[in-house]
């Protein structure tokens, strides 16, 4: 998970990342999210808003492990959800993160 959360930071640095709930789900709405990460601490309403939008705009989602994680991952304070607009680096992190869960 160190090399995807890695890849992330590549990702926040090259511009293709959204970070923010409302500007994660403009993302998602508008089909500029590739891949949506949440981090499990995230608050249930946020969970619910964030899961339902990729369910229905068919946008993978991968559970983070909590906010500092993923906050320190795109060098930012804590983060609850970000969406990747890339679809190589989006293709890359999800191979990264199966080949971690094995």
């Amino acid at each position: 998970m160190n090399k995807a959360m890695n890849m992330l930071g590549l990702a926040m640095r090259a511009g293709r990342l959204v970070t923010g709930e409302e500007a994660v789900l403009a993302a998602i709405r508008s089909g500029a999210a590739k891949l949506v990460w949440l981090s499990e601490d995230a608050a249930g309403n946020t969970k619910k808003r964030v899961t339902d939008k990729c369910n229905h705009y068919r946008v993978p989602l991968i559970q983070a492990s909590d906010r500092h994680e993923l906050g320190h991952a795109v060098g930012k304070s804590e983060r609850v959800v970000v969406a990747v607009t890339d679809e190589g680096f989006a293709r890359s992190l999800t191979k990264l993160v199966s080949e971690s869960r094995g």
